[in-house]
């Protein structure tokens, strides 16, 4: 970041495509005034309290948000209300944060996580995660976009709460509230593409790219003419998060799609942004990305031309684990269809790390460092928002899988090497679904975004009678969590196998250990048996659906998911389907 940049006054704006600009706050017009840089300011402006406003470009009738506006309270074709950060009185003092620690991360999604769908009721929930012992739990995006009800990943104001969940102070409660809990906090945030819907942003610069397009539109400017201001704009909205809402770390959504030829790509600008940060603070901060490329540049240190990224995503561990445990090959899962896949996954890290990829028909990915990187970095799961709701139907593995299969999913990824995230409800079975669901007003672009998602799984094979239409309000009804499905006896029963699960990886240090070369693995792929052997923990996993005896040398069972698994003379013998936690 460049440190000249000079700072700016509320109602301040970038504009260089603008010939004019006007601020209209409280219903009176201000002039505005061109200065360096394309920046233009309203002298007389409002200095202090509440106000609405917005900007009337080129003598325009209509106004537009601001781009750095922190709320819509009528949404994001209206007007932006000014909001003062520093208003809230903090009650965190005693929240210390670990960092990317190896702990359990639990995603959720503020819209469905609760009947009411607002952070503030999310707040009441708590209290029930940190009994679940998870160490963060990360949102998914939450920044504003256009109607009722959205994935997230629709956004088009980066700096303002959605105004349905509660708002940016809302949101600084529940971060408070999960400090004094114990629990850190990630946000999921998206800068590779905006919605459909409510982005202005091209009425005031060049903040993206024509002709670098990526899946869902138009690149950010990263790298072309006047890129340093869209620069800045991203890398200050990341410090927003850090800075005026607690925020310990920030998931980076598809950072593959950030198209960036500049010397120093804009994800280790993001790095280095975030410690200084993070040493102005006086905590520690961190950033995981979310990419497919299977690159541990991004995780390497700088000093050795990494990004220094404290973690990313790994898909191929999801691909593995859900292959072997629900024998489903399709599309990208075929390459996975092995015990020896998993067995890879565990030792390496990656799967495709040159390797050829079936799905890409290409060769793909590059191998880990085992001397310059942790386990930890690495942040798996056997289930998330993309892994669910990218499915026609939006079903969970829940509704195909018994009891003890979804608790051999759990130890496959609580009790393995990396750092393990959960969905929400995953941890007691839920049964709800959760599809792709969008709440867009326009008619034309519902309709649009409805027929898109048809033609999509009609490629890939699936029945387009099984896939809900994301615009019907019952498709984003249906993805709402079901609380009571708690009392079910079989889900109840889940529940407290994670819950003694993450206990017990909190407190075991061979489960702990972030040594990429303390990971050891045997298996067998015929009577399809699998042992994780970590210090003097081994982790015993039958896939089969009948009874295996198993070579370990067991002196002791700490966990077990299913009655009538037994130690003998070398080994550990267990039913279909089941697995234990044994000491060695």
């Amino acid at each position: 970041m460049n440190p000249t940049f000079a700072a700016r006054s509320r109602f301040d704006v970038w504009a260089p495509k603008a010939q004019s600009v006007t601020l209209l706050a409280d219903g009176t017009e201000y002039a505005m005034v061109s200065g360096e840089g394309d920046w233009w300011t309203a002298p007389g402006a409002p200095a202090g309290g509440e106000v609405d406003y917005g900007y009337l470009i080129d003598g325009a009738e209509k106004p537009v948000p601001d781009p750095r506006s922190r709320r819509q309270p009528e949404g994001v074709h209206k007007l932006s209300r000014t909001f003062d950060a520093g208003a809230y009185s903090w009650g965190d003092s005693g929240w210390v944060s670990p960092g990317l620690d190896g702990n359990v991360i639990y995603e959720m999604h503020i819209g469905t996580f609760t009947p009411e769908g607002t952070l503030d009721a999310a707040i009441g929930k708590l209290d029930y995660l940190a009994g679940l012992g998870v160490q963060y739990v990360e949102l998914l995006p939450v920044n504003a976009f256009n109607g009722t009800h959205n994935w997230g990943y629709d956004g088009v104001l980066w700096y303002a709460v959605q105004e349905t969940y509660g708002g940016p102070e809302a949101y600084q409660r529940f971060v408070d509230a999960a400090h004094q809990r114990g629990l850190g906090v990630i946000q999921d945030v998206v800068h590779n593409h905006l919605g459909p819907s409510g982005n202005y942003l091209g009425m005031f610069a060049p903040y993206l790219t024509e002709g670098k397009s990526n899946t869902w539109g138009d690149s950010l400017n990263l790298d072309g003419p006047l890129s340093d201001e869209v620069r800045r704009y991203v890398i200050e909205n990341l410090l927003m998060w850090f800075r005026d809402y607690h925020v310990d770390g920030l998931r980076l959504d598809a950072v593959h799609a950030l198209h960036d030829e500049r010397a120093i790509h804009i994800l280790e600008e993001f790095a280095v942004e975030t410690d200084r940060c993070a040493a102005e603070l006086g905590k520690p901060l961190f950033l995981i990305a979310e990419s497919d490329l299977n690159n541990a540049r991004l995780i390497a240190p700088r000093s050795v031309g990494g990004y220094g990224l404290a973690g990313q995503w790994s898909d191929d561990f999801h691909h593995a684990a859900h292959v072997n445990v629900t024998g489903e090959t399709v599309g990208y899962y075929e390459d996975f269809d092995s015990i020896g896949a998993l067995a890879k996954v565990y030792t390496e890290g990656f799967f495709h790390n040159g390797t050829w990829s079936s799905f890409r028909e290409r060769s793909h990915g590059r191998p880990i460092d085992p001397a310059r990187h942790s386990l930890h970095q690495l942040v798996v799961c056997t289930q998330n928002h993309d892994q669910i709701g990218n499915r026609a139907a939006g079903d969970r593995i829940s509704a195909s899988l018994n009891t003890a299969q979804l608790a051999q999913a759990a130890v496959l990824n609580i009790a393995g090497p990396f750092t393990p995230m959960l969905f929400m409800g995953e941890e007691y079975g839920a049964l709800t679904p959760w599809p792709f669901f969008t709440s867009h007003p326009e008619p034309e672009l519902g309709k649009a975004t409805a027929e898109g998602r048809l033609r999509e799984f009609e490629k890939m094979g699936w029945d387009p009678d099984t896939v809900p239409n994301p615009q019907d309000p019952e498709t984003f009804v249906s993805a709402k969590l079901n609380w009571t499905e708690q009392e079910r006896p079989e889900q109840a029963r889940l529940l407290n196998i994670y819950r003694d699960l993450i206990a017990l990886r909190r407190k075991n240090k061979d489960l702990h250990n972030p040594d990429f070369t303390s990971v050891k693995v045997s298996f067998d792929e015929d009577k399809r048996w699998l042992v994780l052997h970590r210090g003097g923990t081994a982790v015993v996993v039958n896939f089969a659906d009948g009874e295996r005896e198993i070579p370990v040398a067991a002196k002791k069972v700490l966990l077990s998911t299913e009655p009538g698994e037994s130690i003998g003379d070398g080994t550990v013998s267990l039913p279909a389907h089941g697995t234990a936690i044994v000491k060695v």
